[in-house]
């Protein structure tokens, strides 16, 4: 029986800032549905390699293919395009914007995809009550909890019903009970979208929430799991 085609392929990354190397031929396979952990210490290239599969940044060498799409072809429009529509990215201090209020930053995505105002923020709405933060929806990212900001930017990053969500630490300057929170949120979400999930973690209680797990050492995929 044939493997299902990935949704998103890496190969042969190789990415440098400056003179320091970052990834060193990292490749790996996301599927449909998957929720991925890429774990490994500080350093390890991580970071850089989320960026590189988001198309926020052009590796130096290899290739990402998304959807039969190489992302390396696409112009800067077309990558904006992606991640507004079918890309989410999540980070590890949520990178809200502090001017707006909590409903205002979730449905921000959606105004840029071109959504009308009273249908973006009902849509809005509608994700904060699903990562139990509908109560906060007034509130600006200074006066929410880290737990709390952390659930906006997921509800943030999956109000345009994205296919990949790429999550760069989500957990890591959360408490363990916030953690457990939004990880809970985040894969039970994710589960009833059929959303794939590519978490970067160099926690294991958190990469124990993934379907499978490939750990990065010195910039390059180590033989955790199917590596492509």
């Amino acid at each position: 029986m044939n493997e299902p085609v990935p949704l998103l392929t890496a190969r042969d990354l190789v990415k440098a800032h400056g003179r320091t190397p970052a990834l060193r031929g990292a490749s790996l396979r996301l599927h449909a549905g998957e929720i991925l952990a890429v774990t490994g210490a500080s350093g390890s290239g991580k970071s850089t390699l989320l960026h590189c599969l988001a198309g926020i940044v052009r590796p130096d060498a290899g290739s990402v293919t998304y959807d039969g799409q190489r992302l390396e072809d696409l112009s800067e429009k077309r990558l904006s395009e992606l991640r507004r529509t079918e890309f989410g990215v999540v980070f590890q201090f949520g990178q809200l914007i502090p001017e707006l209020t909590a409903l205002d930053n979730v449905a921000l995505p959606l105004l840029l995809a071109g959504t009308g105002r009273a249908r973006a923020r009902d849509l809005a709405a509608e994700w904060l009550e699903r990562f139990g933060v509908r109560g906060q929806g007034d509130s600006r990212p200074g006066e929410l909890s880290g737990g709390q900001a952390q659930r906006v930017a997921l509800a943030r990053a999956l109000v345009t019903g994205p296919r990949v969500v790429f999550a760069d630490e989500p957990t890591g300057a959360l408490d363990s009970l916030s953690a457990e929170q939004v990880m809970t949120a985040l894969v039970r979400t994710a589960r009833r979208s059929g959303t794939a999930v590519l978490l970067i973690t160099h926690d294991a209680q958190v990469a124990a929430y993934a379907d499978r797990e490939v750990q990065l050492r010195d910039g390059a995929v180590a033989a955790l799991g199917v590596t492509a």
